[in-house]
């Protein structure tokens, strides 16, 4: 299967970077939309990527960004249900709708789409069942199309280790909600690589394919990790169900929300899976990652940051 050019929409954003690097690197040319070329400014000196100031929310841009590609791939997600444009209905369902009518309306075939490990029509979060309906417009849509379901990604830039990283910096105990919820935390080039195995695979074509780490952690052993990892130990109390949801009804009311209790309900599926990594990639362990970003954070290592500023 010969491609050439491909339309990556999300490609400004955690995984869409990664993925694009690896493209980038094996010769495909790249357009990534997006409404501020700041926020793909490190892929902008990248030779074979087009970043096209566009909104894909506009069927009309989302179209002319699509015209001419062999391939497209959707990564847009948001985790927090928002207005507008962030929010899930928007952002999953009806963004998945208009990536399928463009890709006919063009006439690309192949379509990559990313979803989420427990997404359906009837799961308990509103995010989750957002994911399961575009899901089902991608596998239905007729064309060309492999879905991809991962389980918390994590990586250098992540927003959930790196998350828990800073809560532990800034609090003495670190009150948890949903700290029974488990998961199998997958490294974002695994991810990318997942994609790109499967870009030019026929038998991909209307498959489903979960995307876990090798090793099941609840949230409260992960967050336990990450404290040891960055020198940042704190006592880690496990909470309710009372008092996990009026934490996250509290935390909703911040300006940056850091859960939210649609967020606390999805973690009543258990973020884990049991088959192998697909195309024979073996997935990398957080242990082996993770800590050369998250050392960074650790005092030392910032005063040897300065020092090497300074020329000392």
């Amino acid at each position: 299967m010969q491609l050439t050019e491909i339309c990556v929409i999300g490609g400004s954003g955690f995984v869409g970077r990664h993925l694009c690097q690896q493209l980038a690197g094996r010769g495909y040319r790249l357009r990534v939309p997006t409404r501020n070329r700041e926020h793909a400014k490190a892929l902008i000196l990248l030779p074979t990527i087009d970043v096209m100031v566009a909104d894909v929310h506009d069927p009309a841009a989302l179209a002319a960004a699509i015209r001419g590609c062999d391939a497209v791939i959707n990564l847009v997600g948001v985790l927090h249900d928002g207005r507008g444009t962030r929010g899930f209905g928007a952002a999953h369902v009806e963004l998945a709708r208009q990536v399928v009518k463009a890709c006919r309306d063009t006439g690309v075939r192949r379509l990559l789409h990313m979803s989420a490990l427990g997404a359906a029509s009837d799961a308990p979060s509103n995010y989750l069942r957002s994911k399961g309906e575009a899901e089902r417009l991608a596998l239905d849509s007729g064309l060309d199309v492999t879905v991809f379901r991962p389980s918390v990604i994590f990586g250098p830039e992540d927003n959930f280790l790196n998350l828990f990283a800073g809560l532990l910096r800034m609090f003495p105990v670190l009150p948890l909600a949903g700290h029974r919820a488990r998961f199998q935390p997958v490294y974002v080039g695994d991810v990318a690589a997942a994609f790109l195995r499967a870009l030019t695979d026929r038998a991909t074509f209307g498959g489903r394919y979960d995307l876990c780490g090798p090793k099941r952690y609840s949230l409260r052993e992960l967050v336990t990790w990450v404290g040891a990892a960055t020198g940042c130990r704190r006592p880690v109390i496990g909470l309710g169900r009372t008092l996990s949801l009026l934490q996250a009804a509290t935390m909703e009311l911040l300006p940056v929300k850091l859960m939210t209790r649609d967020n606390l309900r999805s973690m009543r599926v258990d973020s884990v899976c049991d088959c192998a990594f697909p195309f024979g990639i073996k997935p990398q362990a957080l242990e082996a990652v993770a800590p050369d970003w998250l050392a960074q954070r650790v005092p030392r290592a910032r005063y040897q940051r300065f020092r090497n500023a300074a020329g000392r």
